[in-house]
Formats: C-alpha cells, sequence, structure tokens
C-alpha cells in the first residue's frame, strides 16, 4: 500500500484500490480490515514505572564503585562501614527517583488525554466512532476544527484548508483541493489533496478516503523509526564516566601503592586489609552521588520557576554545555498567531496596528503615531469594512476572554475592527450577503456579494495580481512595489478591493472594482526571542532557525532577532538535498556558514544535528512536531515545547511549559549555575579526600599509626564533609557565567585550575593534620585514641573553613555575600555541632572512638583550622593576578 501515490491518482481510482465506494465499507468487512491493519493508534514510548526510575538511579560508574566498597567492607566484617555506604546509595536513590518520578508525572500533565471522535460513512448511513476504530477504506467527514483522525485522500471538499505545522513546520493553512496531483514525486507538504493524522481542519469542509492508519500513516512512520535512534548522551554523564574512571584508577594505584609500603613497613596481612579499606575509603568520594543529585534536582527546581521541565536529572546540566541551539521558529520565536500590523492605502497613507494575537486589543495609530477609530478617513473606514463583510472568521469577547474559530488569517482580519474601535458586529448589522466565493488557492482571492442600504456591492480580499486588471498600470506598479517591501520583510500580503457593482458575476468572473488598499501581516516576535538570543551570542552559543516556513519570511524574522544577517546564510530544504547528495565533507563545510534553514524535512533536520555533533558540537534541538522528533532524539539535548505532540514530549528530555525560547536561554544560565555548583563540590570532595589520602600516606612513610579508622573516614565523607557538599548545591549563580565561552565538548571536569586548587588544598590541610598528628605522638606523647580523637575534630574543622573556599574557585570568600547561601553557614554549624554532639553521645563515642574536648582545646584547633583559608585566599590572590588557569 505504501508504494502507491495516492495523491497522483483520481478519487475514483483510490476507491477502487481500496474496494470500496463512497457509501462507505459495510460493517461486515470491518472485523477483517482491523485484523489486517490493526488499530489506529500511534506507537508510542513505554511511560517508565517508579521501579524502573529508581533503577536507574543505580546505573552509574561511581555507584559501581561505592557498592564494590560496601561488598568488601561486609567481606572484611566491618558492618558499620558497609552500613554507611549502602545508607547513602540508598538516599541517593530516593532522592533521585522522588525528583525525576515528579519530572515524569509534570510532562504527564502537559499531554491532552482526549480520545478523538470522528464522523464516518458506513453501510451508506453518517455516525460518529472513536478514531482508534478507523481502518483504511472508511469514508471520513471533516469539518473546520476537526482533527485529523488518519492519512486521507480527499474526495471532495468545500473551501478546505489544513494547518500541518506538527508535520511539515509550515506555520499558515494549506488549501486542500480533490483533484490529482500531476506529478507522482511530490513531498508531503506539497500533496494538497491528502490530509494528514495529527494536523487539524482550519476552514471549510470536506469527504475523504482512508488510506492509513496508526504506525502506516506519515506521523506514525517518524514515530516508529525513533525506536531505530539511540539518544545521545547528556554532557554531564560522558563528564562524570570519565571523571569516574580517572578516580578508580588513582583508588587502584593508591592502594596497590600505599599496601607496598605497608608491607615492607611490616603491617600484618590482616591489619594491611584493613589499611587498604581506609585508603579507599578516604579516596572514593562517597558523598558525592547524594552531592550531585541534590544540586540537580535544586537546579531541576529553579528551571521549573523558568518555565524549563527537566525529565531527566542529567539534562539539568546539558543546557549549560550546549555550543550550538537549533531552534524551530513557528511558536518558539514567534508567537504562533497571525497579526496585522499595517494598513497600506492607495494614497501610500500607512497606519500601524499594534498588539498582538487573536484578539482585540491594540488600537490604530496614523503616520503621527496618534490613535484614530476606524472612521479616521473614509480611505479608512472602507477597507475595514471590506475585510469584515469578506469573512468566515469568528472573533468575539466572551467576559474577559476572547474566542476565536476560522481561518487564521480572517480571525487576524477581525481583530482590526475592535482596535478602530467598533466590531464586526457593528459592521455587519446592515449588511446582507447575496452571494460569497470562499477562497481557493486557484482562484488566489475570496469575495462577497452584499446589499447596503438597498446597494449592490463587492467586498474583495486575496492576492495582489487579481487586482490588476481593475487598477491603472502606474498604480499597479506602486502597490507592488510596496507589497514587495512588506513580504521581502516576511509579511504576508492581502489585497483589498471593494464598491458599488451592477450585478453578481459568475465565480470566475470579476467586476470593475476600487482598490482599498492591503493589509500586511505577520507571525510576530516573542518580546523576549531577541534578547535570549543575544545572551546566547554572548555566552557563546551559536543559534541557528530550522524551520518549515517559507525561505523570504524564516529570514526576515532571522533577520529581525539576529540570527542571520544576509541571504547567503540562508539555505532551503532542495538546496540542501543537492548538497547532501555531494557528499559528507561539502555537507559539513555547508553549515559552517549556515544559519537559517527553510523548507527542510525531518530527515534532512536529523542530518543537520547528526553533523553539527560530528563536527564537535554539544547541541539542543527545539521542537514541537512528530517531524521534529527524529532530530530531538539525535541531540545531545533534546527540547520539546509543551503545547507540541506527545510523540516530541516522549522522545525530548527537557519541556519547555511556555513554548519560549527565551526560556532555553534561561536554562541555559541555570545550566552553568549547576554545573559550577557541581564543580564546588566535587572539589571540596576530592581535595578534602585527597588530604585523608595524603595524611595516611605521611604517616605511613613516618612509621606512625594510621591517624584515621576507616569508620571516621565514612564519617568525614558522608556526615560532617557530607552536610556541607550538599549546602554548596544551593549556591547562588555568579551572573559572569553567561559571558563566558561554553566548555569544549572534551574539557574535563579537572581543568587545569581545579587540579591545582585541589593540590594546593589538599597538600595544606594533609601538613596541618599530620604536623599535629606527629606533634601529639612523638612530642606530647598522647595516647593514639586521644590523638586521634583531636586529629579527628581538627579534620572537620578544617572541612568547615574549606567549604567557605569552595564558594567561588576565584573570588575571595570575603567577597561573596552570605546571603548567596544561608543554608552552607547553616550546613557548616550543623557539621561542627553533630561532630560535638556525637563525642558526647556513648553509642557515638564506641561507634567512631571518640571522647569530648575541652573550649581551649576545641579554639586552638579552630585557628589552626582557619590557616587553609588564608593559604587559598593567597591561591586565589595569585591566581586573579596572573590570569592563569
Amino acid at each position: 500500500m505504501a508504494e502507491f501515490s495516492w495523491h497522483h491518482y483520481s478519487a475514483e481510482e483510490s476507491l477502487k484500490k481500496l474496494n470500496v465506494s463512497q457509501a462507505g465499507l459495510s460493517s461486515e468487512e470491518i472485523p477483517a480490515r482491523m485484523e489486517k491493519y490493526g488499530r489506529n493508534t500511534l506507537p508510542s514510548a513505554k511511560k517508565l514505572t517508579l521501579f524502573k526510575i529508581i533503577l536507574n538511579q543505580f546505573l552509574s560508574p561511581l555507584i559501581y564503585v561505592l557498592l564494590v566498597a560496601a561488598v568488601v567492607s561486609i567481606a572484611l566484617k566491618e558492618y558499620s562501614d558497609a552500613g554507611f555506604i549502602i545508607a547513602v546509595l540508598l538516599i541517593n536513590a530516593i532522592i533521585g527517583a522522588f525528583q525525576e518520578w515528579k519530572a515524569e508525572a509534570k510532562a504527564s500533565a502537559l499531554e491532552q488525554m482526549i480520545k478523538l471522535k470522528v464522523r464516518v460513512k458506513r453501510d451508506g448511513r453518517s455516525f460518529v466512532i472513536d478514531g482508534e476504530e478507523l481502518v483504511p477504506g472508511d469514508i471520513v467527514i471533516l469539518e473546520s476544527g476537526n482533527k485529523v483522525p488518519a492519512d486521507i485522500r480527499i474526495i471532495r471538499q468545500n473551501n478546505l484548508t489544513a494547518e500541518e505545522a506538527i508535520l511539515t513546520g509550515e506555520s499558515l493553512a494549506i488549501d486542500k483541493l480533490s483533484e490529482p496531483l500531476e506529478k507522482e514525486n511530490v513531498p508531503v507538504a506539497e500533496r494538497f489533496n491528502m490530509l494528514f493524522a495529527g494536523t487539524t481542519i482550519s476552514t471549510g469542509r470536506g469527504t475523504g478516503l482512508v488510506i492509513a492508519t496508526g504506525k502506516d500513516t506519515e506521523i506514525g512512520k517518524i514515530a516508529s523509526s525513533l525506536k531505530e535512534l539511540s539518544i545521545g548522551k547528556a554532557p554531564l554523564v560522558k563528564r562524570m564516566e570519565k571523571f569516574t574512571k580517572r578516580i578508580s584508577i588513582i583508588i587502584l594505584l593508591a592502594v596497590i601503592l600505599l599496601g607496598i609500603l605497608g608491607y615492607y613497613s611490616g603491617i600484618p596481612l590482616r591489619d594491611l586489609f584493613f589499611f587498604a579499606v581506609a585508603v579507599a575509603v578516604s579516596a572514593i568520594p562517597e558523598g558525592l552521588p547524594i552531592a550531585m543529585t541534590v544540586a540537580l534536582s535544586i537546579g531541576a527546581s529553579r528551571m521549573a520557576k523558568r518555565n524549563v521541565i527537566i525529565r531527566k536529572l542529567t539534562a539539568v546540566e546539558g543546557l549549560g554545555s550546549c555550543t550550538y541551539i537549533a531552534t524551530d521558529k513557528t511558536g518558539t520565536l514567534t508567537v504562533d498567531q497571525q497579526t496585522a500590523r499595517a494598513i497600506v492605502l492607495p494614497d501610500n497613507q500607512v497606519f500601524s496596528l499594534s498588539g498582538e494575537g487573536y484578539n482585540g486589543e491594540g488600537k490604530i495609530k496614523n503616520e503621527n503615531n496618534s490613535e484614530v477609530n476606524f472612521e479616521a478617513t473614509e480611505d479608512l473606514r472602507k477597507i475595514i469594512s471590506s475585510i469584515t463583510i469578506c469573512n468566515e472568521g469568528e472573533l468575539f469577547k466572551s467576559n474577559s476572554d476572547w474566542s476565536y474559530s476560522g481561518d487564521p488569517i480572517d480571525v487576524a482580519l477581525l481583530s482590526i475592527s475592535y482596535k478602530g474601535n467598533s466590531s464586526p458586529k457593528e459592521l455587519l448589522q446592515n449588511i446582507e450577503k447575496i452571494s460569497e466565493i470562499p477562497f481557493e488557492s486557484a482562484r488566489q482571492y475570496a469575495a462577497v456579494y452584499y446589499k447596503e442600504n438597498g446597494e449592490l456591492r463587492i467586498a474583495y480580499k486575496g492576492a495582489v495580481e487579481k487586482l490588476r486588471p481593475k487598477i491603472n498600470e502606474e498604480k499597479y506598479r506602486e502597490l507592488l512595489e510596496e507589497s514587495v517591501r512588506y513580504a521581502q520583510d516576511g509579511y504576508r500580503i492581502i489585497a483589498v478591493g471593494g464598491g458599488d457593482v451592477d450585478e453578481v458575476k459568475p465565480v470566475e468572473e470579476l467586476p470593475e472594482m476600487e482598490f482599498l488598499g492591503f493589509i500586511a501581516l505577520i507571525d510576530p516576535l516573542r518580546p523576549q526571542a531577541k534578547p535570549a538570543v543575544e545572551d546566547c551570542y554572548r555566552a557563546g552559543v551559536q543559534v541557528a532557525m530550522i524551520t518549515g516556513d517559507h525561505p523570504a519570511t524564516a529570514l526576515a524574522i532571522a533577520r529581525e532577532i539576529g540570527i542571520a544577517k544576509g541571504p547567503d546564510e540562508l539555505i532551503s530544504g532542495s538546496e540542501l538535498e543537492e548538497i547532501i547528495t555531494g557528499g559528507e565533507d561539502k555537507f559539513r563545510e555547508t553549515l559552517r556558514t549556515k544559519h537559517v534553514y527553510s523548507r527542510v524535512s525531518p530527515h534532512q533536520k536529523q542530518l543537520i544535528v547528526k553533523a553539527l555533533k560530528e563536527t564537535g558540537h554539544f547541541i539542543a534541538v527545539t521542537g514541537d512536531g512528530v517531524n521534529d522528533a527524529p532530530a530531538l532524539k539525535t541531540a545531545n539535548i533534546g527540547v520539546a515545547m509543551g503545547y507540541g505532540t506527545d510523540v516530541a514530549k516522549d522522545t525530548a528530555s527537557i519541556i519547555l511549559s511556555d513554548n519560549n525560547f527565551a526560556s532555553i536561554a534561561a536554562g541555559i544560565e541555570e545550566g552553568r549555575f549547576t554545573y559550577a555548583n557541581l564543580r564546588k563540590i566535587i572539589y571540596l570532595l576530592i581535595s578534602t579526600g585527597a588530604a585523608e589520602l595524603l595524611s595516611i600516606g605521611m604517616a605511613l612513610i613516618a612509621g606512625l599509626p594510621l591517624p584515621f579508622l576507616p569508620v571516621q573516614l565514612l564519617w568525614l565523607n558522608l556526615v560532617t564533609n557530607g552536610i556541607q557538599d550538599v549546602a554548596l548545591a544551593f549556591e547562588a549563580g555568579e551572573k559572569k557565567v553567561m559571558t563566558q565561552k561554553p566548555r569544549k565538548p572534551d574539557e574535563s571536569i579537572f581543568d587545569p585550575l581545579m587540579i591545582k586548587q585541589t593540590l594546593v588544598s589538599a597538600s595544606v590541610i594533609s601538613m596541618l593534620a599530620f604536623g599535629l598528628w606527629y606533634h601529639l605522638l612523638n612530642n606530647l606523647n598522647y595516647e593514639e585514641s586521644t590523638a586521634r580523637n583531636l586529629i579527628l575534630l581538627l579534620m572537620v574543622l578544617l572541612q568547615n573553613f574549606h567549604a567557605l573556599n569552595a564558594r567561588s574557585e576565584t573570588r575571595s570568600a570575603f567577597r561573596i555575600p552570605l546571603s548567596n547561601n544561608y543554608i552552607l553557614i547553616i550546613g557548616i554549624l550543623a557539621a561542627q555541632g553533630i561532630h560535638i554532639l556525637a563525642m558526647h553521645i556513648p553509642f557515638m563515642q564506641e561507634l567512631l572512638s571518640l571522647d569530648p574536648v575541652s573550649g581551649g582545646e576545641w579554639i586552638k584547633l579552630f585557628f589552626t583550622a582557619a590557616l587553609i583559608l588564608v593559604a587559598m585566599e593567597i591561591f586565589k590572590l595569585f591566581h586573579r593576578k596572573r590570569g592563569i588557569n
């Protein structure tokens, strides 16, 4: 059936092909066809169960390392160590699962779960059935406002237009016809005698033959093809995988190296196993999974407040990593509502119109920017009256809400009367319509014969060319030049005519009439779109527009918004196809210079995204239609619109609840804030873990006992430091992130700056800890347990001060307002307070080998620990002065 070109054959041949008459299928035929073709439903992504979401929290290399550590601890009968680690894994899974489950619930809430009803003819009778029960061969009756339930070959139509943006990207309604098309090889967007599942009837009525249902429809084919695509990994996942591998290797090498040293130092074999556990515990950042999950959850919550819904936590940071955004136009950069912007009269007088969208809010203003009503001049009154009379739409205000129906252009034209302090009802009260000529693409105009005060008149709207015989040559040339200027700026031009006539002419014959002027309409930019694009460029993120719209419209919008400067940056789908056949190298080279892609097919959009990824970009793609789904899935980050199709939303990892490009820019900022906070957390955990490792190594080399027990290291890493690293996730972002270039796609979390500050801080902390350990044991002859108690308290204080260092990698801790993160200050006090409390609780004393300390000892340790703050302030000052990384 797929090979048959339905658009190329007549309605009669199509009916014959499916063995059906215009009376419809018989009831007896339905079961057999249902069994052959299946129910009329699209393949959809399986909804994640709570169990699956929880399981996903354990699928991380870092989690695997912790699981191994837990198993080793159990094998060594260190049940307290194992208990700590298992508790961490469970807490992390609960937090992550809750956040992702909440995101899934929000995504599901955006979906419209309304069952589609459709009117069919069966057994010669007409009745309504569920859309899922349709089969190929059914005769369907459709009218304005109906959702198209399947792919349909039009048999009969009257003024039928359909809005097909979800499939083709074309923002305006498409005129439909019933005659066969001359060419057999025609793209979907140009099959004017076909209707496609998921699209909407804008105007008119039609009867059609169902030729494909479910997975066999054009939308179904796209949805099915998604199963063959793998979802691109989020940047954070890639970086964390690389980070975890390196940490694992470092841990293994450290354990081996220090194990060898311990063996030759005469440590018994059993003790050496415990020592190996202590070393591994020191090096593994056990608190990182929880802190990371919390940081991502906070980022997701902050994004939600800015209309960005995160479906998978790892995507939070994804937008912040993007180097390239491929955005659609309609509804994302524009408001997706045709709006009249100017009225141009024959004497070249221009009236501007404010407001936007399908409502009557706004004003008519003259060239002096003064507000006028529709009767300001006789010519203005005539043109507004004509576009109101020759109109099949409806627009009215009910209470405080505007309601509308009909063709978007008709609705936009009706809004003009309201802006002129009138209304369609007022303008039509003395009008008697005699005969109507509905708009058809072949005619390129619509007209209405009417009587007003007993006089027969005509109102016309349509193409300028059709009025040419009625206008003198000079006036026509002036009109054409002016309309071309508007068209080049992306406006749609509607010429208006009218006047007295002697008789009602045949449909194809226009009478002599007066040219009344033209209306310039456009789908206007969202007010926030241009500043958002500028923000992206400042942040070093390239922006391109990929749309199914007309090249002139696409380029005009791109120019206005700042995405492109001239035609050399525009390429159409047909031009692109020729370049694709020329080879990958030529294709990629073309992408370097093009920023506006018009009349692009879903497959071409996917190829563009794939090629950009292969050139090294982390790419975010926006879309709302089924046609966008393959590109959304191929991209590093897929961004679906909240009003978009379920297929697009199921495919994407991010959903914009307000469908606004400005929210993407906000998402980039929040993503960068989140990544910066993750770096702070990793820096705090790795530097303190490295300090513990160095302390153990120095003690071993010096022939001293281990300064920390394994359970004490877990206490440091999971409890005292764990409170602080989670609190760091709440740090307010630094606004400078949106003036920095995106991170390189292959950049490691451990860049030169992170490495240097980790080495410096870990060295200072370990020398302070080891120095005190040596002093207490060798100079003051403290008992090992007493000295270890003091060293543990010192390490907690060092962590407290170092958390203040971690608030910024470059700014002084004294220059960051406490108001940026009160939670961290509370966290530092809580970490210290919990440790002091543990020193006084018998159970904790026994578990951690703790004892209370005097106030004098605490003060001495406090000022000793403060040296880490001094050391890192000096490091930051040196870094800022030298401007090095």
